[in-house]
């Protein structure tokens, strides 16, 4: 069995887990968010905890029963607490304005470009040159952050662009004459 899989998923107070339907549904205070339950899993809930098998012996059921738990333990994390991805804006002149669910970035084109965030994902620029963006799904909040940075992704010769926090970018030796 996937030792993902083997480990319970503990449901922390204020988070309302509920399996219907061959649908599960997760409630918190950072929303509410729904998952279909798949034919390969068996999902058990006691004692403030869920558990996640296989359903037969096959490879494909061994590894789902890991992909699943990891899918809802994401789930009640993002209701309960939240996850955010920080972005950097590294240029002359580069800078970022949130308004609203409205994301507008100068970053060396010759119009701003302006990003619609969907319903659920916040968006916030603490500085000008600082993007936090906030949410329950784990997936969009990636998603949206990526399509946020693929805007003007670093290049390698002067590093100038939109990076993750902490990402490095390997910098490339210039033409020697």
């Amino acid at each position: 069995m996937s030792r993902v899989g083997k480990m319970p998923v503990t449901i922390p107070a204020g988070v309302d887990v509920s399996i219907t339907n061959g649908l599960i549904n997760v409630k918190g205070s950072g929303g509410s968010l729904s998952l279909a339950q798949n034919a390969l899993v068996t999902v058990g809930s006691q004692d403030g905890k869920l558990s996640f098998a296989p359903a037969n012996e096959s490879r494909e059921a061994n590894a789902m029963s890991g992909t699943l738990r990891q899918l809802v333990n994401n789930m009640v994390v993002g209701v309960s607490a939240g996850f955010e991805k920080k972005l950097s804006l590294v240029g002359v002149g580069y800078k970022a304005q949130a308004t609203g669910s409205k994301l507008n970035l100068s970053v060396g084109y010759s119009h701003p470009v302006n990003k619609e965030m969907p319903e659920g994902i916040t968006v916030a620029t603490p500085t000008p040159t600082e993007v936090v963006i906030k949410g329950a799904d784990r997936q969009r909040v990636g998603q949206i952050a990526a399509e946020i940075r693929a805007i003007r992704p670093p290049e390698p010769y002067k590093g100038k662009g939109i990076r993750y926090v902490g990402e490095r970018i390997v910098i490339k030796e210039t033409k020697k004459k």
